[in-house]
């Protein structure tokens, strides 16, 4: 194994289960007795935790799409300086919920906003640095919004049109076929004891191979 730590997030729209699978992930990584940190976008610092708060709230004002965008990049540039990077380096895995990907997402899926602008500013904010490991928990929106509206309040985003949703897993799904090394597509429909069989799958081959 390398001394620099390995790098994983886990990604997907609203509803998808992330939260229930990341402790999931966090337990075979202490299975594996693998020193790691856990972390989430926006936010992971201080600093960044504000930006997320400003991102989500519900306001009077329109938020325009550049300034959701480079928002993003802010709280994500505070992130790595004092977070990420700092893991990484000490020879830390580090486990992100949601990162650059769900940016061209949300910003460039579900606001239609140009990838490559967010390609420039993944380039000046994250130089070479990308995740070694991806995993992408897929479903259709119509069951990921009905899952999310179970759980109470909806944040800014989560209040978006079904269209807006649709766009993002679109985005999302393009992403995962461009880069199929990097990434891993989980049926994320499916029982919760599948979908957790699945990630297991996924690491054991990671822990075998890509590291």
């Amino acid at each position: 194994m390398s001394a620099k730590g390995r790098f994983i997030t886990v990604e997907g729209g609203e509803g998808v289960g992330k939260s229930t699978n990341i402790e999931h992930l966090r337990m075979l990584l202490r299975a594996q007795q693998i020193g790691f940190v856990e972390t989430r976008e926006p936010g992971g610092t201080p600093l960044a935790e504000e930006i997320r708060a400003l991102l989500l709230v519900e306001r009077d004002e329109s938020v325009s799409s550049d300034c959701e965008l480079l928002l993003m990049f802010a709280a994500r540039a505070q992130h790595l300086a004092q977070l990420i990077n700092p893991a990484l380096e000490r020879g830390d895995w580090v486990l992100c919920d949601r990162f650059t990907d769900a940016t061209f997402a949300y910003q460039g899926g579900g606001r239609n906003l140009d990838w490559d602008r967010i390609a420039k500013l993944e380039r000046l904010v994250q130089g070479d640095l990308r995740p070694d490991l991806t995993l992408l928990l897929d479903v259709p929106v119509d069951i990921g919004m009905a899952r999310a509206r179970q759980r109470g309040d909806l944040d800014r985003f989560e209040r978006e049109q079904l269209d807006f949703f649709e766009r993002v897993r679109r985005a999302y799904l393009a992403r995962a076929e461009a880069d199929p090394e990097r990434f891993r597509i989980i049926d994320a429909a499916q029982s919760l004891q599948q979908v957790q069989q699945q990630i297991s799958q996924v690491m054991q081959d990671f822990f075998s191979h890509g590291s």
